[in-house]
């Protein structure tokens, strides 16, 4: 039967010479579908017998979309002989039902092409689309390898899904449905105009207007507030933006099933978060002292370069991956490290390794770094983690490390941060530091002294200073201590509208770590 098809096909064919049909475009008829099957398989042209064969030449197709497109027919077999098949109604609604199992929805061209005696051959067409590659079918991505479909890499697909993210449409420069210009921070918008204008980074003619603003910085397009202006300016963020969230955490020891000394989680935007990250080390982390030789002058330290520190938070908001609703960020203070990590791969081709030295920028969300930038914040060269390298070496420690980790880019800056020497609770009570809280009360000093060096660590409760201090219960002279560190302004509380809150906590200010060192 194929044979005789094929004879009546060919006696069609020449009785018209047919024009040269270029490889992506659908047959209009059988003299065009001639020409096409003349070609044989490749990397862009696939034949299957029938529609039998639909799962595997939908994946054939997933692989033309990952690639520069083809065309997919259905009623020619292996040998390019064209049999032609029975098409039926349900026959078209099997092929659509399948199409909708691409992700993203892939756009696909169908044609059907009479042969005689019944029956037709079906093509599918696709057109290379880099925007929106990788495709996956049936949550498989696909490639085409000569003429054979072959299943995707791993490593391969996560380096398509990363091109991606550079491509013209991106998550950064899609409208934000249902986020209007008075849901932004505007003396937010306010204080990029003028840093930018001081940077010589805008036009000082730039004026007040903050959708003018928006509009020279390219964060409102048509009109409509881009996802990039919600995560830099925006106000609201639940429901449809809890992935723009800062977590911050103070454990105990140095893993994270140590006791909690303080976690707060935040919802804000990017300029927000990184003045907060910023704010909560600076409470969180010891401050110490040292007097460089010749000066009579201390100089104020923390274990952590803070520009260092500031440049690692910087690189976390502007170029972790915004478009996992899932994803956050998160510093995590330890007694011996202090971690910074953000959801989000590096871009393909660039390794963790290659942070520690020279390398090429390439940042994720052009539109939010760039805004960072023109404020001054940042560079735009890919220098920033060697320059926090350069000034971890000149504070004398050790250079952080760069690791990625279950789909997280992870900064690890190891030092110092909790005591230099836990003593176990069974200790003689002659070492002062374990010593039961009866006997230290007589030195009203001391007590004041080491509540200071606790707080030190992070904010804690009543019971929990005293349960650190070696007390069973909060005693009145611990009250008393308390009582004159908040009036000294050394100690204020975590609660300051709800002083007798069972939530409240205290923290060490800036006067009370100094006075800590004083004591020193």
């Amino acid at each position: 039967m194929s044979r005789g098809l094929s004879k009546v096909f060919m006696k069609k064919l020449k009785r018209k010479k047919a024009r040269t049909l270029p490889l992506l475009e659908i047959p209009a008829n059988i003299e065009e579908l001639a020409r096409l099957v003349e070609q044989n398989e490749g990397p862009h042209l696939e034949f299957k017998r029938t529609t039998g064969e639909l799962k595997e030449g939908l994946q054939t197709l997933c692989a033309f979309l990952n690639d520069k497109g083809g065309i997919v027919l259905f009623g020619v077999n292996r040998k390019g002989l064209v049999e032609g098949q029975q098409v039926s109604e349900q026959t078209m609604h099997e092929i659509t039902a399948a199409l909708e199992r691409f992700e993203p929805p892939a756009p696909v061209e169908i044609g059907r092409i009479k042969v005689g005696r019944g029956r037709e051959v079906i093509a599918l067409a696709v057109r290379s689309n880099a925007e929106t590659v990788p495709f996956t079918f049936e949550s498989r991505p696909f490639q085409r390898v000569g003429n054979t479909t072959r299943k995707m890499s791993q490593h391969r697909y996560e380096s398509l899904l990363l091109e991606r993210a550079y491509a013209r449409r991106r998550w950064e420069n899609q409208p934000a449905e249902g986020v209007r210009l008075q849901d932004l921070d505007r003396e937010e918008i306010l204080r990029t105009r003028a840093a930018a204008i001081e940077q010589r980074r805008i036009s000082a003619e730039t004026g007040r207007n903050v959708g003018d603003i928006l509009d020279r910085l390219g964060l409102r397009i048509d009109g409509q507030i881009t996802h990039a202006a919600q995560v830099l300016y925006g106000t609201k963020f639940l429901p449809y933006y809890a992935h723009c969230v800062l977590k911050m955490g103070r454990f105990r020891g140095t893993a994270v099933t140590g006791d909690i000394l303080d976690n707060k989680q935040e919802h804000m935007h990017a300029f927000a978060m990184v003045r907060e990250a910023m704010a909560f080390l600076d409470r969180t982390l010891p401050l110490s002292a040292r007097f460089e030789e010749g000066r009579i002058f201390r100089e104020d330290r923390l274990p952590v370069p803070p520009n260092a520190l500031r440049e690692v938070i910087l690189n976390a908001v502007m170029h972790r991956d915004y478009s996992d609703y899932g994803g956050y960020i998160a510093i995590a203070v330890f007694d011996d490290r202090i971690e910074v990590r953000s959801s989000g791969r590096l871009p393909a081709g660039v390794t963790a390794h290659q942070l520690s030295g020279p390398h090429l920028s390439r940042p994720r969300n052009i539109l939010i770094a760039e805004t960072f930038h023109r404020t001054g914040a940042v560079e735009i060269w890919g220098r920033g983690t060697n320059r926090v390298i350069e000034e971890c070496r000149r504070y004398g420690i050790a250079p952080p490390t760069f690791e990625e980790k279950q789909g997280f880019l992870i900064v690890t800056f190891r030092s110092p941060i909790g005591p230099a020497v836990r003593q176990p609770e069974s200790q003689p009570e002659s070492q002062p530091e374990s010593q039961p809280e009866s006997q230290p009360e007589s030195q009203p000093e001391s007590l004041e002294r080491r509540t200071l060096r606790f707080l030190q660590v992070g904010p804690l409760s009543k019971a929990e200073l005293s349960a650190q201090l070696g007390q069973k219960k909060i005693s009145g002279h611990l009250n008393k201590v308390i009582r004159e560190l908040i009036d000294q302004g050394a100690v204020e509380y975590t609660l300051p509208d709800k002083p007798s809150s069972r939530l409240q906590k205290y923290r060490i200010t800036k006067v009370g770590k100094n006075m800590l060192q004083e004591k020193s």
